[in-house]
């Protein structure tokens, strides 16, 4: 299979035949930060570009078609009109908090990049407990835009700040139980044993029903915490103008913006990995022609084309569900998904105990 590790092994060689050892950790984190920065603006521009596209190929029109062909400049000429515009903090504002705060989300959102393995040999970093670091890392945004609403002095923001708090915190409940029963299918909490295990097929099409169970609440509790449609009270349009960020203008505004769609990436990532393989082909059994057709396919393009779809799948229920009120998105959560978690989970735990899994 084509790989990307004689890229990674080959720049990692050259470094270390011409600098020491502190430089070459340096140099190394240096292109790991570069490379981020970079993936997070073309996923920004596309991402945007694409949830106009969806929403308007579900209301039967055309969406941006002016500038540049397809309009696939869109996105681009809104992010020069972001730039250019002036970034105002409200009188009564806590200044540092304010400003702080939209770093603090864009922060988790690079820091939960180091696990994730983007293709064969190509992840910055795969420690032993990268599911566990995951759910950890994430649940830090929560602070960001609890910052972000009570910094602004703002009814509205902190109302906002408010929601976005409890949905997150409730709906990381059964989002971590859907992953704990990959993991306990699996025996491990590395990102790259998850993917190994998953060599003869996919966790969703050999876990049978526990694992198909866990894959569909994981996508409602991820939509939920990323405060996605229709579970977008945090920002509900509405009834508070536009939730914790309402008070925020300029590149301060276009942070919280693209660390909304950068997050909407990396949990379809995740939901990509451990349900559906990662970055691994499409493996049947002992169908040794097929797989070996499967290999041909890089493994770069089986990981963006499987998260590509999560992320159309999340679209879809924005442009298709209305909004929840937030006594219906408590309820969902603590009366429905919540118990259903904890059962499947304890019946995914009987599968890996007798082996019933293929």
């Amino acid at each position: 299979m084509f790989s990307l590790q004689g890229i990674t092994n080959s720049i990692q060689t050259w470094l270390v035949r011409n600098f020491t050892g502190t430089w070459v950790l340096v140099i190394e984190c240096a292109i790991v930060m570069l490379l981020a920065i970079t993936l997070f603006a073309v996923l920004g521009l596309v991402l945007v570009w694409m949830e106009r596209k969806v929403a308007a190929h579900m209301q039967i029109r055309l969406g941006p078609n002016r500038v540049g062909p397809m309009g696939i400049f869109q996105t681009s000429a809104d992010t020069l009109k972001l730039i250019l515009k002036e970034g105002l903090t409200p009188d009564g504002a806590d200044k540092l908090l304010f400003n702080l705060a939209p770093f603090v989300v864009m922060i988790v959102a690079m820091l939960l990049l180091a696990p994730i393995a983007f293709a064969r040999g190509f992840q910055v970093w795969d420690i032993n407990i990268g599911v566990l670091y995951i759910t950890a890392i994430s649940s830090l945004s929560v602070i960001g835009i609890l910052m972000a609403g009570w910094a602004s002095n703002n009814k509205y923001s902190l109302l906002g700040a408010m929601r976005s708090g409890a949905q997150i915190v409730s709906y990381e409940l059964s989002a971590g139980l859907s992953i704990l029963t990959i993991v306990v299918l699996t025996g491990s909490l590395q990102i790259g044993d998850i993917i190994n295990a998953q060599q003869n097929g996919w966790w969703l099409f050999k876990g049978h029903i526990p694992v198909v169970i866990a894959f569909v609440i994981f996508m409602i509790a991820a939509t939920a915490e990323t405060n996605r449609a229709p579970f977008d009270l945090a920002e509900a349009e509405s009834e508070l103008t536009a939730g914790f960020h309402t008070e925020y203008s300029g590149m301060k505004f276009a942070l919280f913006f693209l660390a909304e769609y950068i997050n909407i990436f990396i949990v379809c990532a995740i939901g990509a990995t451990l349900f559906l393989g990662g970055w691994m082909p499409l493996h049947i059994g002992s169908w040794e022609g097929f797989n070996h057709v499967m290999d041909y396919i890089p493994s770069s393009v089986w990981f963006f084309v499987k998260t590509f779809l999560l992320i159309f799948l999340m679209m879809w229920f924005r442009w298709t569900f209305p909004r929840l009120r937030v006594d219906q998105l408590l309820s969902l959560e603590w009366k429905y998904l919540l118990p259903i978690s904890l059962f499947n989970l304890l019946l995914a735990t009987v599968v890996a105990i007798f082996e019933w899994h293929f």
